[in-house]
């Protein structure tokens, strides 16, 4: 029998502190802030000076990737200006419930003062119209415990899912 997974629900263990915290900086804290178009609720979640964001083009071969983000403010920009066009976007659907839905995050790998989170998109949402936004990638991010909490470093992202060769 299979249970169903609460997606508003952080899955790990109340005395697993840091995997708590990282998760509700990746999933809680990150959608909210994106449906909000408010950067200024995840600002405080990033180590500015050691940012560095690739994206992976929805490619297994990193011979694709790209360094289109080597400062937080380069991401900051794309970041807002995807959750501007996402919110412009009528849906049929909650579309809060809808992200909850599609993203996974229940593997983080925790050494010392450093941790690689995998994120995973997989679903989709339906617009007002009837058509549907597939939500269906992955991205790993690199954090560091900084000034007192887990903080983003930086990520490889837009990344397949699953990663399989074509």
């Amino acid at each position: 029998m299979t249970v169903d997974r609460d997606p508003f629900a952080n899955p790990f263990p109340a005395a697993d502190t840091d995997r708590r915290a990282i998760w509700e900086m990746l999933v809680e804290r990150d959608i909210t802030a994106f449906l909000a178009a408010d950067w200024s609720m995840v600002a405080d979640d990033f180590v500015e000076d050691a940012f560095l964001g690739i994206d992976g083009r929805k490619s297994v071969s990193p011979a694709t990737w790209r360094l289109t983000f080597p400062t937080l403010a380069d991401y900051r920009e794309e970041w807002l200006r995807q959750a501007r066009d996402f919110a412009a976007t009528a849906f049929a659907e909650d579309p809060r419930q809808a992200i909850f839905r599609t993203t996974t995050l229940t593997d983080i790998e925790i050494s010392g003062s450093a941790a690689l989170a995998r994120k995973m998109f997989d679903g989709a949402i339906t617009k007002a119209d009837g058509t549907r936004d597939v939500l269906k990638w992955q991205t790993l991010y690199y954090c560091r415990f900084h000034a007192g909490r887990w903080k983003i470093c930086g990520f490889t992202g837009y990344l397949p899912n699953p990663m399989e060769e074509k």
